[in-house]
């Protein structure tokens, strides 16, 4: 009798024990913990690694206490299969499975990298370059892969036009080929069918859309302006009026690294199928990668009769149905303006 009392006893403290064991355990699993210093920590998680490299990695880093919590926390919560590799950035204390459940979910670090419109391949190659992510020339030699929009356009030499510009949250690695698709993908969802139905019902192909709106993009950055800017260039080509247009020479002189930031008479006169005051027509492809904002004033012009415009000097146009009314323009903002800021 005495030993069945003293059995029961040893079974009431060993319950106890194991009880207040895993009342520990979950504790540990649950408490926050920073053992790293601000402003934050990165690890990096290679494909690959097992649950135990990654628990190692985190205890190193000072992400979780040890790496004897990371185990039990995974046993708690059953996601040791689910835990994706690349780079995290961890910047405040957190419990074991709060940090699991960051890793399974793959809430990797990404950079944010900006394409504003308007840049040609060069300068998108050097942004690449500048953020981090590899050689300028890598970002060149992606932008080559013509196979990426053939569908859209067969003519197409490279991706010029089609990189769409957008601000890209990126995770470390990001090679230039997988930007480069991404951007090409974003242009697709962006250049949606109803746009491309507005195209084919105007006669347009892909490639004249995507062309003239680049000549919209690299001639105005004011909104308000853009489908007056589509309407002289669609008016233009409705008649077989040569485009003119300045954009398409500086980007023939930057193809050949002529161009020091100013454009010369005489540079007018360069020989290039890109000169538009020497080639009528559009230029052979697009000289720039254009915002939506650009393509779909292109396809829903303003419905005037300008056939031309010139700058005021402030980034504004003023536009003109006849050439008598542009020549007078030319000359308010043009001859006298510059005469009159030389003569102060």
């Amino acid at each position: 009798m005495h030993v069945v009392k003293g059995l029961s006893i040893v079974a009431i403290v060993a319950g106890t024990a194991a009880a207040g064991a895993a009342w520990w355990l979950y504790a540990r699993v649950h408490e926050p913990f920073q053992g790293f210093a601000d402003p934050g920590q990165f690890v990096d998680i290679p494909q690959g690694t097992g649950a135990g490299g990654i628990g190692a990695r985190l205890a190193e880093a000072g992400v979780v206490r040890d790496a004897t919590t990371f185990r039990v926390a995974l046993w708690v919560t059953g996601r040791a299969r689910d835990l994706k590799a690349g780079e995290y950035r961890f910047d405040r204390a957190s419990s074991a499975v709060e940090v699991i459940d960051r890793i399974a979910r793959g809430d990797v670090y990404k950079r944010l990298v900006t394409f504003r419109e308007g840049l040609i391949i060069p300068d998108m190659a050097a942004v690449f370059e500048e953020r981090g992510f590899g050689p300028a020339a890598e970002f060149g030699r992606a932008a080559k892969n013509r196979a990426l929009v053939a569908d859209l356009d067969p003519e197409a030499r490279d991706l010029e036009g089609y990189l769409f510009p957008e601000t890209y949250a990126l995770p470390r690695g990001t090679t230039a080929d997988e930007l480069v698709a991404q951007m090409v993908g974003l242009f697709r969802r962006r250049y949606s069918e109803g746009l491309q139905a507005e195209a084919a019902a105007a006669g347009l192909s892909t490639r004249q859309v995507v062309t003239l709106a680049s000549l919209v993009e690299t001639e105005t950055a004011r909104a308000e302006e853009r489908p007056l800017v589509a309407a002289v260039y669609r008016n233009r080509l409705a008649i077989g009026m040569g485009m003119q247009a300045d954009p398409t020479v500086i980007y023939a002189l930057r193809q050949v690294g002529r161009y020091d930031g100013n454009l010369s008479r005489a540079d007018l006169q360069f020989d290039s199928p890109y000169n538009t005051y020497r080639y009528a027509g559009l230029p052979p492809g697009p000289i720039a990668s254009p915002g939506l904002a650009s393509i779909e004033a292109v396809l829903r012009p303003a419905d005037v009769r300008h056939l031309y415009f010139v700058s005021r000097n402030d980034g504004s146009h003023v536009f003109a149905d006849t050439l008598a009314e542009h020549n007078r323009n030319v000359q308010e903002w043009q001859v006298r303006y510059f005469r009159e800021r030389r003569s102060r």
